[in-house]
Formats: C-alpha cells, structure tokens, sequence
C-alpha cells in the first residue's frame, strides 16, 4: 500500500554501484529508512540523487509496512526548493547542524507531526534569513527542539532575584541562584543570554539577541553537551567544528 506524505532528508549513504540508503523524518511516520535504486547510474539520474541530499524538503509517495525495517520510495519529488542552502556555504553547514541534531534524538519510527511542521518551517525561515539571523539559528533551533523530547529548560522566572548570580544547572533544567555541585551548568552573562533566546519564538525574532562568535560557539558547545545529558547515545556532532570554521 502506498500513502503520500513529506519528509526532511536526514542521511543518504551511498549502497552498491548505484543505489543510495536514505534515512528521511517524515510527516505521517516519523523518521524511516528509504531503499532507492538506481539513483546513480549517469548523468541523466545523477539529478534524482540530489533529491536525497540530507536537508531536502521533499513530497514522497512510500510504499509503507510496519512490519519493516526499511521501506520504498515510489516516486518523488522537491516539496521546497531552497535558494540559499545548498548553495551558501554558512546556511548549508547550519542546516546539516540541524538535520543530524534531528536525526540524533529521532530514536523511534513514531509520527510527530508537530515536530516535523517545526522543522520544515525552520529550514525554509532559515533559507530566507539575513545573515544577523542565521547566525544565531543554530542556538534557536538546539533549544526549541528541547521542548518535543520533554527536556526542556524551565523558564527563568522561576529564579527571579539578582541576575547577576544566575546559574543554569544542565543535568536539572532549571535556573537557580546557587552553583550547582557537579560541573554541568551554564552561568551568569551565558545564563541570561539563553534566557533570552528561550524567549525567542519565531526566528525573525532573533536579530534582537547580539552576541559574537565567541559567545555563540561557548552557548552551543554547552547546549550540546545538555543534548548529550538527556539522550542516550547521543555522541559527538559531526558537524560542530565545521559549523564553528564558517561562523567565524
């Protein structure tokens, strides 16, 4: 039986001579694993392999059966085509950031479709973003995406006093006026400023929040290391010293 439905590219390796294995986060079955056949034969259908390039928005109709673990693709095509991300060198590296973020904490093949209407959304705002935005995108998206796995900070308000003494413990989730015992928190000037972000709801929003590189790469290595906290297996991003390199 074949059933219509988006999906957001996650991982495309390379099977056989001409064959590709596709890991894709759909709409109506979460993240699941496409066989496609043929996609790399010769220059004509060397354009059906750029479908399945990880950051891909596409419109799919899959042969569907939960009794497998990997499934066809009947046809297939773009559902958005990006006019910056595959081309510009910052935006593609912080839209593979994403995508292996997303395929890190996609552990089970369940429908999302709340999560997959975020993400789609995100790709395609940070497609269009000025260049103030995209560069805190990667921070935007690594703590909204806290809130579909039930991890997710606590809001600040909840530790009102003396700003300047604010620390945000890892393991807990939560701000708090007293230094955590163990070395998993995020303190002070860094604390406010995820604060801040986590007030962010709509990316446009973004270009309010002013930091430098510096501060960027210090608030993602600590957001990641949260991530690393609360997901088994989560493992080291591949992406991250890329990101870093062209963020400057």
């Amino acid at each position: 039986m074949t059933h219509k439905t988006k999906g957001i590219v996650l991982k495309s390796i390379r099977y056989g001579e001409t064959s590709l294995v596709v890991t894709v986060f759909t709409e109506l079955f979460g993240v699941q694993t496409y066989m496609v056949n043929g996609v790399r034969t010769n220059k004509k259908t060397g354009s059906k392999a750029a479908l399945f390039q990880p950051t891909s928005l596409l419109d799919m109709e899959v042969y569907h059966n939960d009794q497998k673990a990997m499934h066809r693709i009947r046809e297939c095509s773009w559902s958005f085509l990006y006019k910056n991300i595959l081309s510009d060198v910052v935006k593609n590296s912080i839209a593979l950031f994403m995508v292996e973020i997303l395929h890190k904490t996609l552990k089970q093949p369940e429908q999302n479709s709340d999560l997959f209407y975020f993400c789609e959304d995100a790709l395609q705002q940070l497609d269009e973003a000025p260049a103030a935005i995209a560069a805190n995108f990667p921070l935007y998206f690594s703590l909204q995406l806290t809130h579909f796995f039930g991890f997710r900070f606590s809001d600040m308000n909840a530790a009102s006093g003396q700003e300047e003494t604010i620390y945000l413990d890892l393991l807990e989730g939560v701000f708090t006026h007293q230094a955590p015992t163990h070395p998993h928190f995020i303190e002070k000037e860094d604390a406010l400023l995820t604060s801040e972000l986590l007030k962010i709801m709509q990316p446009h929003e973004l270009s309010q929040v002013k930091m430098n590189h510096h501060k960027r790469r210090a608030l993602l290595l600590k957001y990641m290391e949260y991530y690393a906290l609360h997901i088994p297996d989560f493992g080291q991003v591949k992406t991250l010293q890329v990101l870093h390199e062209v963020l400057g």
